[in-house]
C-alpha cells in the first residue's frame, strides 16, 4: 500500500473517531451503576442460579483416567 493510501486511511479513521459522541466519565459511571442496579435480579453472576443445571459454567464431567 502506498504512503498516500495509508495516509488517506489514517485521515478517514481519525474523522470517524472525531465524530464519536464523547461523554464525561462521571456521567457514564452513574449510568452504569443505574443499569447494574436495575438489572441485578436477572444477572446470574450476581443473584446466582436457581438450578445448577442452568449454570453454563459448571463442569460437565470429571476427568477419567483409564
Amino acid at each position: 500500500m502506498s504512503n498516500l493510501a495509508t495516509q488517506r486511511k489514517l485521515v478517514e479513521q481519525l474523522r470517524r473517531e472525531g465524530a464519536i459522541e464523547r461523554k464525561k466519565v462521571s456521567q457514564v459511571c452513574k449510568e452504569l451503576i443505574t443499569f447494574c442496579e436495575a438489572h441485578q435480579q436477572s444477572d446470574a453472576l450476581v443473584a446466582g442460579f436457581t438450578n445448577q443445571k442452568e449454570n453454563p459454567f459448571k463442569e460437565k464431567a470429571g476427568c477419567l483416567i483409564i
